[in-house]
């Protein structure tokens, strides 16, 4: 399996919990991701999802995705066209959350990399390299297990187990 994805990065820092994905506050008003999306990361920079892009790639520090369980956060970055998270390191639980739900999480060195930076990601047979176009970089990720990587081809968890069919026997 290759993945392959091009996008521009969009640069956080350490430490960026659930509730600055999306707020607490607004899951309170509708779970509607396509009504969510335009709250994404508003704690970090209110016009951050007006600025968001089909392919867009977060680039983050340390620690992305700490903070509370949320699995709509990972929902509401797949519903903004985001496709994947670089960080140095990730929440356990995002990052199985990211998983889970078909979200691509990268464990690589991103203090490089710079907002609106041409990211060149190719994930194939567990090996994850990244290539940043417009400092001609590259840098490698992270490997994956085969699990993880079988479970994101199908588009995360339940597609996984749809297509396997195995799992009740």
């Amino acid at each position: 399996m290759t993945i392959h994805l091009t996008g521009r990065a969009r640069v956080l820092g350490d430490d960026i919990n659930t509730d600055y994905i999306i707020s607490s506050s607004r899951k309170k008003e509708t779970l509607d991701t396509q009504v969510l999306k335009q709250y994404l990361f508003e704690a970090v920079d209110p016009n951050f999802a007006a600025s968001v892009q089909e392919g867009d790639l977060i680039v983050a520090g340390k620690n992305f995705g700490c903070g509370s369980a949320m699995e709509i956060a990972v929902t509401i970055l797949l519903a903004a066209g985001i496709k994947a998270v670089l960080a140095r390191s990730f929440a356990r639980t995002f990052y199985r959350n990211a998983i889970n739900n078909g979200l691509l999480p990268v464990e690589c060195e991103t203090s490089e990399i710079a907002e609106g930076d041409r990211l060149s990601l190719v994930l194939a047979e567990g090996a994850v390299q990244v290539k940043n176009e417009t400092k001609a970089q590259e840098i490698t990720g992270n490997p994956l297990p085969k699990i993880m990587l079988d479970i994101l081809a199908t588009g995360g968890l339940v597609p996984y187990f749809r297509k396997r069919q195995d799992f009740l026997a």
